[in-house]
């Protein structure tokens, strides 16, 4: 895969993007092997889709099993990405629990809330301070936020849990990026609504509530965050610290 022309180019970066078998992760990946980066494709049980996803994007990339939910998978995995690599350019912070779909569903507030305690922050928190270490001058670190951690909030439990973590992604980005500049870039996208396997499950008069109420009028697809992620990791993006892009259609409140 290569990037086409008016797209930016990442070629020769090594990229390692966490949580890569599906959804928004997947599409980073790809979006990232298009643009001419070499992959890390990091996962935890999903290994069938991770391989798949390897084979599709053609020689060149690695894949990164661990459990980013611990410590010692956290340091894993970033050890196991600098020996393959031997350094690496883009780290990607993506992988989050999931507790809105199959089983999880049905855990208790308390085992939710840990759960995204564990993977969205503090592997989040882990990880961005173990590459930074190691990364060399003009590296890049993206992590995943939520729009309504920056936006006006959603009433109920789920979305409680969310954007009290996600906020605390957002403030240690920002303070990492002031840590370690000028030698890395460190930003946050924050997704909006989005076509994962939680926006094709929801109700149908909900779905089309919240595209009524973009202003763009529909939910947004990974590919549309992918494309942002490229383009943060691009040089086009080489005096964007510090901040959080929100990537939702046009929603502000």
């Amino acid at each position: 895969m290569t990037a086409q022309a008016g797209e930016p180019s990442l070629a020769g970066l090594r990229t390692v993007v966490t949580g890569a078998s599906s959804g928004i992760g997947r599409a980073i990946a790809a979006g990232f092997a298009g643009a001419g980066a070499r992959v890390g494709i990091g996962f935890h049980r999903s290994s069938e889709a991770a391989h798949t996803l390897t084979d599709q994007l053609g020689p060149g990339h690695v894949l990164l099993q661990a459990d980013l939910s611990t410590a010692n998978g956290c340091d894993s995995i970033v050890r196991e990405a600098f020996t393959a690599f031997e350094n690496v350019d883009v780290w990607v912070n993506n992988a989050g629990a999931d507790v809105l779909t199959g089983e999880a569903r049905s855990w208790s507030s308390e085992r939710k809330l840990e759960a995204l305690l564990d993977v969205d922050l503090k592997a989040t928190i882990r990880c961005s301070r173990l590459v930074a270490a190691r990364m060399a001058p003009g590296g890049c670190i993206l992590n995943i936020g939520w729009d309504h951690a920056t936006i006006d909030g959603m009433g109920g439990e789920n979305p409680e849990l969310f954007a009290a973590v996600k906020a605390g992604v957002l403030g240690f980005s920002k303070a990492l990026a002031r840590s370690v500049a000028p030698d890395i870039r460190v930003n946050v996208l924050c997704p909006g609504w989005v076509e994962t396997a939680y926006g094709e499950g929801v109700d149908r008069a909900f779905y089309e509530k919240v595209a009524a109420g973009t202003p763009l009028k529909r939910w947004g697809t990974p590919q549309d965050i992918a494309d942002a992620a490229v383009w943060l990791a691009s040089p086009a993006a080489a005096f964007i610290t510090g901040q959080a892009i929100n990537v939702n259609g046009g929603t502000v409140g």
